[in-house]
């Protein structure tokens, strides 16, 4: 049991206040943030910050002031500045980080592609062996695959690349052909069905349904079980796994996005690092938790996101799993990670094409 995230939910719909109550906040808020900023560029020593948790609306100055003033809120775990490389940011900078984030994307523009498109994703998918000469680094690559797939946005269509060998006699097969396959709209099926099996369109409709408010938000997409449960699974790990499952989606409508980054920041334990690399080597933010156990799911030890720094698009995660734990589907001996990277994605007018 969660006693703050319980807590949180009682006030969940509430409404949000507006901007003739939030302005005198947002204004001393801008305020504390540059005398911070003076003080981390100019003292030798920092006056102790107060470990209560701000929650603020950020408006496109207030961006601005905290891109200028990372340094003075990116801390060490011990809450010295961090001078350059990897920095974990304390939690209540996590928290800025998070509705930076949230701010930003809440701003973007994303809009439903038509029946006929088709929605582009290439990924990179690796893992690392259970070996002692293991050094946790993205050259220790046990295995590493790269694909193509394109997803009709009614449901009728999917195409892949490489090719998928047929079952039995695989003469003649090339990989490199790419493969289309056209069926029925299944939708009205699959809506009678549940929320497991969707087009892209069905799980669009359902996102915009979504409200903004993160505790709405997590608390409808748990009503709907849009992923399946975890006998055992805490509220935590579940809001965790929802969030990061979401995340992974190619087409988020801009207030979704938001609130799943505003969801990531009430998440006890989320952490945000930056100066860091995606497993494809990009500069990115890292937004993780940690299981010292083994989780209900499967996974244990440190389980992160990644996302661009300035557009804050998903990139990728690393799941590590409990030893000799991994959840079912996913072979390999030995293997104490699942490494998966979104190299390319977009809105493309037919199977085959590239943004």
């Amino acid at each position: 049991m969660n006693e703050l995230s319980d807590l949180l939910d009682l006030r969940a719909d509430a409404p949000l206040p507006g901007d003739d109550r939030l302005a005198p906040r947002r204004a001393t808020l801008m305020e504390a943030i540059r005398k911070d900023g003076v003080r981390g560029r100019g003292a030798a020593t920092r006056k102790p910050v107060s470990p209560r948790r701000r929650t603020f609306l950020v408006t496109g100055a207030g961006a601005a002031a905290l891109a200028v003033t990372g340094a003075a809120i990116t801390t060490l775990p011990d809450g010295t500045p961090a001078a350059s490389g990897r920095q974990l940011l304390s939690p209540q900078a996590s928290a800025d980080a998070l509705e930076l984030a949230a701010a930003t994307v809440e701003k973007s523009v994303t809009a439903e592609p038509g029946p006929r498109q088709w929605v582009y994703e290439k990924t990179t998918s690796l893992g690392w062996g259970n070996r002692s000469d293991v050094k946790n680094t993205w050259s220790d690559r046990d295995e590493q695959q790269t694909s193509e797939e394109w997803t009709r946005w009614d449901g009728t269509g999917a195409a892949r690349l490489p090719g998928l060998p047929p079952a039995g006699d695989t003469s003649g097969f090339d990989p490199d052909e790419l493969q289309v396959w056209y069926g029925p709209n299944r939708e009205e099926q699959w809506r009678k069905e549940g929320y497991d099996d969707r087009s892209q369109r069905q799980f669009w409709r359902f996102l915009v349904t979504l409200p903004s408010e993160p505790g709405r938000m997590m608390r409808r997409i748990r009503e709907e079980h849009a992923i399946g449960d975890i006998e055992g699974e805490t509220r935590v790990e579940r809001d965790w796994r929802e969030v990061s499952v979401l995340h992974r989606s190619v087409l988020i409508p801009s207030n979704v996005r938001a609130g799943l980054f505003r969801s990531l920041a009430r998440i006890p334990g989320a952490r945000v690092e930056r100066g860091v690399k995606d497993p494809l080597g990009r500069p990115a933010m890292c937004v993780s938790v940690r299981y010292d156990r083994r989780a209900a799911s499967g996974w244990q030890g440190k389980q992160e996101l990644f996302f661009d720094p300035t557009t804050f698009a998903y990139l990728g995660e690393v799941k590590r799993a409990a030893p000799a734990k991994l959840p079912a589907g996913f072979a390999g001996k030995g293997t104490e990670a699942i490494v998966s990277a979104r190299a390319a994605w977009g809105v493309v007018d037919k199977p085959g094409a590239r943004p």
